[in-house]
């Protein structure tokens, strides 16, 4: 009988220590904090990265759009940046940041007023503003390319009235920096997972049990 006290405090130890914790939190992989819905896909992604850059370049770009507001808007017949404008493009720089592997192409837009001719100018000039302004934010400007003006030909709203979603420009992933080719060899998911990777390394709150105090993890 008295072999079997020891493994049974043992056991109750750990149902004390368990019970203390948040249930939600228990048996969940490292990283799970910072989880944005498609850190599961790791190996998918990994396997698709290898079908080509191409692949790889629209995963990012859909990455992208998806965290942070790839558009910015202008006033009518401007292409001075808002101050709405300078937020977003903040924030694009703050992404662009963590991935220095990848490149990045800005298009400028305009709306249906005034002649075709004219507009591909304006568009030109907006997208010019917005990579000088993330150039400013710190971004290598041999990151930033294709600066294409598609003046009145794409807009969002189709009429020929002034309409500020059609006076924009867009950020988008080209493709990968120079030199970075290499990536495409099976560690995509690794570098678009980054903030997973270290979140498995970061120290984990103490835990408080009913037998004193010890640490979670």
């Amino acid at each position: 009988m008295t072999n079997l006290i020891k493994p049974l405090l043992l056991a109750t130890l750990a149902l004390s220590t368990l019970s203390a914790c948040d249930p939600t939190t228990i048996n969940r992989e490292a990283g799970f904090e910072v989880d944005e819905g498609g850190f599961g896909n790791a190996t998918m992604y990994n396997a698709m990265a290898m079908m080509g850059e191409a692949d790889a370049t629209q995963m990012l770009g859909n990455r992208f759009a998806s965290e942070v507001d790839p558009t910015i808007n202008f006033e009518f017949n401007k292409s001075d940046l808002t101050p709405e404008a300078m937020a977003t493009l903040a924030r694009q720089a703050t992404w662009i940041k963590r991935f220095p592997e990848v490149r990045f192409s800005v298009y400028g837009h305009t709306d249906l007023v005034g002649t075709e001719r004219y507009n591909q100018g304006l568009g030109l000039r907006r997208a010019q503003t917005a990579v000088a302004y993330l150039v400013g934010q710190g971004i290598s400007r041999s990151r930033l390319e294709a600066l294409v003006s598609y003046g009145e030909t794409r807009p969002v709203v189709n009429t020929p009235a002034p309409e500020v979603r059609n006076r924009r420009a867009v950020t988008g992933v080209s493709g990968f920096a120079r030199g970075y080719a290499g990536l495409l060899n099976g560690k995509y998911a690794a570098i678009i997972m980054r903030e997973y990777v270290a979140s498995a390394a970061r120290a984990h709150d103490a835990v408080t049990t009913n037998a004193g105090t010890g640490t979670g993890g």
